[in-house]
């Protein structure tokens, strides 16, 4: 059977990226994912794939390589839960935002790869936390 999901979108703006979460969904999360409001890992055995679509794609396809600078101008960590959403930046630039069918919700979902391991991360996409400013040069 082949997959009918849509191709996902390359996103290049902040405001392409609001536009998508948008419509951010009131009530409790049904898929499971609630967990992760920060970086959290998740193996592929606890992503909820049947119900999760790739919507976008934040990496740049022209960088073989994208850059691991972060962007945290108040202070945040990687790790923190107000840490903003940047384009261009770690671990944004490395990116798909996947909306679940059950809740409305927008993830982002990136792997990470150390020497010995993979290691999915999963954030929910919240509007509020993008960033407005442009890919660093």
């Amino acid at each position: 059977m082949k997959d009918t999901q849509p191709e996902a979108c390359r996103i290049r703006t902040p405001d392409q990226l609001r536009e998508l979460v948008a419509q951010r969904p009131s009530g409790p999360c049904r898929c499971g994912l609630q967990r992760c409001g920060v970086w959290d890992s998740i193996s592929d055995v606890d992503w909820p794939a049947a119900h999760m679509h790739c919507v976008a794609d934040l990496r740049d396809p022209d960088i073989a390589e994208p850059s691991f600078e972060e962007y945290h101008p108040r202070g945040t960590r990687y790790s923190s839960a107000d840490a903003p959403v940047a384009l261009g930046y770690f671990p944004t630039n490395r990116c798909e935002v996947h909306r679940c069918t059950r809740c409305s919700r927008h993830w982002l979902r990136y792997t990470e790869f150390g020497g010995y391991y993979v290691d999915h991360r999963v954030r929910e996409l919240l509007p509020d936390s993008i960033a407005d400013l442009p890919a660093p040069a």
